[in-house]
């Protein structure tokens, strides 16, 4: 899988040299949240511009899900899904912050969930987001996750077990 993790990573630095954005990406081993099984491929902002950047992170982070969705399907083509590996792409500390947030949001709307013991949904997460909203409350006990509608309407509902 090593191997492939470095294909990925030169993939996205290919990429961003298309894009005019020449920057390194590094492999990160150590910059893993809440036991988040994936590897990270961090983007090194040194030498870009608050534009650049800006322009990778996209609105809501779209731009960085849709490079992150593209470096996945790289690493993964001719893989059995048993055997899929995934990769998180950060960019000047975005993710980290985001997963923070989210990691808040979803302790919130659980503790809402336990006190009302009405079920809550939750809007506008991309899919990468819901994932981490699920991977956070799978961990607790009294608390069951699933996503309903579909793109872009998709939502994740909370609610007791």
């Amino acid at each position: 899988m090593a191997y492939k993790i470095e294909q990925s990573r030169q993939w996205l630095e290919q990429l961003l040299q298309f894009m005019d954005i020449p920057a390194d990406v590094k492999v990160a081993q150590n910059h893993r949240i809440e036991d988040d099984p994936s590897d990270w491929l961090t983007i090194d902002e040194t030498n870009l511009t608050p534009e650049q950047v800006d322009i990778l992170i996209g609105t809501r982070g779209d731009s960085l899900d849709a490079i992150q969705y593209l470096a996945n399907s790289i690493l993964n083509i001719g893989v059995n899904e048993d055997d899929h590996h995934s990769l998180t792409v950060e960019l000047n500390g975005y993710r980290v912050r985001r997963q923070a947030e989210l990691k808040i949001l979803a302790d919130t709307v659980a503790q809402k969930v336990r006190m009302t013991g009405v079920s809550e949904e939750i809007h506008s997460l991309s899919s990468a987001e819901r994932r981490q909203v699920h991977y956070f409350l799978s961990r607790v006990n009294d608390i069951y996750t699933e996503s309903f509608g579909h793109e872009p309407d998709r939502r994740l509902i909370v609610r007791l077990r």
